[in-house]
């Protein structure tokens, strides 16, 4: 298997799924055809690498290991031939595209396989100019895909109110009382701190629940007045007050079918409290002004920042409505409890704020990445995206450095870390591993010292040592 790197300059993007130079993998038995088809490929002015490969099973042996843009193969090979290769890639990614080279006795075959998910066919003996053209026709096509499937799945994840991101023990249990919670349609009371994502674990509720298909409405109690909250919860009628000049349906009234959160409910006055415990006992309640009820279908999942059984005692929130939300508990770990989650989260918000503010940032330097990992955040995830906001604002390169640190970050004291190159996007997963390596390499296999500077425990670095196949 050999590795070249093709032209050394051109305007497509690198692609937008690893941060790496594309890959075109040319995969022909006939060596002096596969060297002439890689000097082809070398003239191009697009900017990738190229693989060879002896033959299919050699191809499919690279393809397990690597991400290849597209796979230039020859039709007519010893043992598996280009049409197994081509059912192999579509197997495993139906991204890349494959070009096959064949003769004029095979032409038939290769138009059978364009309904099989190839891209193109060159026939030998080929024109050097159009068997370029080809090449980087496909790889062009696979750029386009790629973008707009990252695109579509960003997109999705907004409409859909995010994913929890993390692969720490504690966002795994949360993770696993989500799944519990959607299964059953019952109230769920939902604990933790400011800016930890209490919002996001409601949303992630409703959505695995029967109920996804309908409304999710969400209001926080702490943020409109008390002589208010009442009528957006119930709604008015036509002359209920001065001013009322029309009836007004409350968000119980909007959400039927669908889920109401009730964030900060520790917030709700008691006069309050009367009416939720009401509406959750028997879905009836009364809009102001209205001398008939009105009966919803509505799921309620409430949060608090604050230890509601510590109220109840005060006298500040009533028992019997904390025994009716509290049907399900979650309780949202803090962002410094789940530090092993700090890195991920960086690299998700990096890549969802850099799209928006039309920015390009290569990636994060270990000084910097370090020192959000260090950091215990009591604004939680929200001061944590916040912050990336702000350092891609100011950012003036294309990467990011500890010099952007707001200053409550840079005055941390230092933790010894001598890797000072940066780290390329890629998937979460490929961000996590990539940095657990790099470290133990800087610290040469020292993993006590590993793990210092990671800010986790040595049995989490293990574990995850465990999981990626981390050699050192």
């Amino acid at each position: 298997m050999n590795q070249n790197p093709a032209a050394a300059s051109g305007k497509l993007p690198e692609s937008s799924r690893t941060g790496a130079l594309p890959t075109i993998l040319v995969t022909e038995d006939d060596k002096n055809m596969r060297e002439l088809i890689i000097a082809v490929l070398g003239e191009s002015d697009m900017l990738f690498d190229v693989a060879s490969a002896e033959n299919a099973h050699e191809a499919m042996d690279y393809l397990e290991n690597h991400e290849v843009a597209v796979v230039l193969t020859d039709l007519r090979m010893p043992g598996a031939d280009g049409l197994d290769l081509l059912k192999f890639v579509k197997s495993r990614d139906a991204l890349t595209q494959v070009v096959l080279v064949t003769g004029y006795a095979t032409v038939d075959s290769a138009v059978a396989a364009l309904k099989e998910g190839a891209y193109d066919y060159v026939q030998k003996p080929f024109d050097t100019v159009k068997l370029r053209c080809v090449a980087e026709k496909a790889l062009g096509f696979y750029l386009l895909a790629t973008e707009n499937h990252r695109l579509r799945s960003q997109r999705r994840a907004f409409q859909e109110g995010g994913e929890i991101i993390g692969q720490s023990q504690a966002k795994e249990r949360v993770d696993r009382l989500i799944n519990a919670a959607a299964t059953y349609d019952s109230s769920v009371l939902i604990f933790g701190e400011s800016g930890c994502g209490k919002e996001l674990v409601a949303r992630q509720i409703h959505l695995r629940g029967k109920r996804r298909d309908k409304q999710f409405v969400a209001i926080n109690c702490a943020a409109i007045p008390e002589n208010l909250i009442e009528s957006e919860l119930f709604g008015y009628r036509k002359g209920a007050f001065t001013g009322a000049e029309r009836n007004k349906p409350g968000l119980f009234e909007i959400a039927d079918g669908g889920t109401l959160f009730l964030d900060e409910i520790n917030n709700a006055p008691l006069s309050l409290q009367a009416k939720l415990l009401r509406v959750a006992q028997d879905g009836g309640f009364y809009p102001m002004g209205a001398t008939e009820p009105i009966n919803v279908d509505v799921r309620v999942i409430a949060a608090s920042n604050r230890a509601i059984p510590d109220l109840v005692e005060k006298g500040l929130f009533r028992e019997d409505l904390f025994y009716r939300l509290s049907v399900m508990e979650i309780t949202v770990p803090p962002l410094r409890e789940r530090r092993e989650d700090i890195a991920l989260l960086t690299y998700y918000f990096l890549n969802k704020h850099t799209l928006r503010l039309d920015k390009h940032i290569a990636g994060v330097s270990t000084a910097a990445l370090g020192a959000l990992m260090r950091y215990d955040w009591p604004g939680n995830v929200r001061e944590l995206e916040n912050v990336i906001q702000r350092m891609i604002i100011l950012a003036e390169s294309d990467h990011i450095d500890a010099d952007l640190l707001p200053d409550k970050l840079s005055e941390q004291k230092e933790v010894r870390s001598r890797a000072l190159d940066y780290l390329p996007p890629q998937s979460l997963d490929e961000v996590e591993a990539y940095f657990i390596r790099k470290t133990l390499r800087e610290t040469h296999g020292d993993r006590a010292l590993a793990a210092e500077i990671l800010g986790i425990d040595k049995s989490t670095l293990w574990r995850k040592v465990k999981r990626y196949e981390i050699e050192g």
